[in-house]
């Protein structure tokens, strides 16, 4: 995934230690510098503290678009939103939760789980998904209502 260069250029632009982040995010410097050099995946609630706090689209963090952000970008991951539009996006694409489970190498009943909002979906997941097919992640976590795809 592209957002590590992505978190290390906003922290040095801001000229913020991996502790300041670490504090922003709750957690210790150890965990934010793996998350920084992609030895852990960063989990998508962390992603969204980080969106909130420089202001920019999940998008960005991730690497999928180069500007930093929509307008009307919402604050919070709304997981009523991703279960019904990943739901949607799936039907759209004619991909069965078998097939989309397979293609993410997870089971059926993982995307059920997203599906029916029991779980928020993983950050490696949602980013194979935006990146193959260049849909957004911010608006499948209902922070934008446009745009649904990327250009």
């Amino acid at each position: 995934m592209d957002y590590t260069k992505t978190l290390k250029q906003l922290r040095e632009t801001y000229h913020l230690t991996q502790n300041d982040i670490a504090k922003i995010l709750g957690i210790t410097r150890g965990l934010y510098s793996q998350y920084e050099i992609a030895d852990k995946i960063i989990p998508i609630y962390q992603i969204n503290k980080l969106s909130n706090h420089f202001n920019v689209s999940i998008d960005y963090l991730l690497g999928l678009i180069a500007n930093e952000t929509y307008p009307h970008l919402k604050k919070e991951i709304n997981k009523e939103l991703l279960s019904s539009r990943l739901k949607e996006f799936r039907k759209e694409k004619k991909l069965t939760q078998e097939k989309l489970a397979k293609e993410l190498n997870t089971s059926h009943s993982v995307i059920s789980s997203y599906e029916k909002g029991r779980t928020l979906i993983i950050t490696s997941f949602l980013y194979t998904i935006c990146k193959k097919y260049n849909i957004s992640a911010d608006y499948l976590l209902g922070k934008i209502d446009e745009p649904k795809y990327l250009k």
